[in-house]
């Protein structure tokens, strides 16, 4: 059986960008472990239930899975979870992921071994990509020097946050796609279309909201799984 790791954020997931990947891996038998920074279940960003954005069933939908799926409700803590047991690590986004997940040694770990290992891939969303300007090989170059990725935009992050990078009353340590850049991505977030993923290597990088259901099935091909 193919077996995943999701890393997700105790700051603030955003709900679709974690529930429509690992509902599409469910779906095609992949067996899935969530863990966290310290094994507390994790916390999701309530704006990415806003009935008003995304239609009221799909809130209920992504709210009921939040609170009632055993492995979101028991993780495992990520110290705790070894990288070489899983063909997948996936580090779904949300702003919190900016506090927790990148800055997390044993996430980066993870994620370097999903590089390094023979048959490991990776899927980071949105804010998580982030973690790729703080991730080296074991060769200390940075994983995400020329690689072509994609996530969360500068143009979209100008409308969320004010003049101070003021977040929800927290200071924003960074913008994730001028310091992706800055360590030697190829950065496209492709802003004229409606999904944004894509693929290099092990690593498969999505944009952000809309494009995590691509995300999730572009996964699986990478695996070598059916839909």
């Amino acid at each position: 059986m193919t077996d995943a790791l999701f890393i997700v954020s105790e700051e603030g997931y955003w709900a679709e960008e974690c529930i429509d990947p690992l509902t599409t891996l469910d779906d095609a038998g992949v067996d899935v472990t969530v863990a966290t920074p310290t094994g507390e279940p994790p916390v999701v960003d309530e704006r990415s239930l806003d009935p008003e954005d995304i239609g009221e069933e799909e809130a209920d939908r992504l709210r009921e899975i939040h609170e009632t799926d055993e492995r979101l409700n028991d993780p495992l803590a990520v110290a705790d979870a070894e990288p070489a047991g899983y063909d997948a690590v996936v580090l779904p986004g949300g702003h919190g992921t900016m506090w927790d997940i990148n800055q997390d040694k044993h996430a980066r770990a993870a994620l370097r071994h999903a590089f390094e290992g023979e048959y490991g891939t990776a899927l980071v969303v949105c804010h998580a990509v982030g973690i790729l300007a703080f991730t080296r090989d074991s060769d200390g170059e940075f994983l995400a020097a020329g690689r072509d990725v994609t996530g969360f935009p500068n143009a979209w992050e100008e409308g969320i946050v004010d003049e101070r990078d003021l977040f929800e009353g927290r200071k924003l340590p960074y913008w994730v796609e001028d310091e992706v850049k800055t360590v030697g991505a190829n950065w496209d977030a492709e802003l004229d279309a409606d999904t944004s993923v894509t693929v290099d290597g092990d690593l498969v990088t999505a944009r952000g909201p809309g494009s995590s259901h691509e995300a999730g099935l572009t996964l699986l091909e990478e695996l070598g799984i059916d839909a």
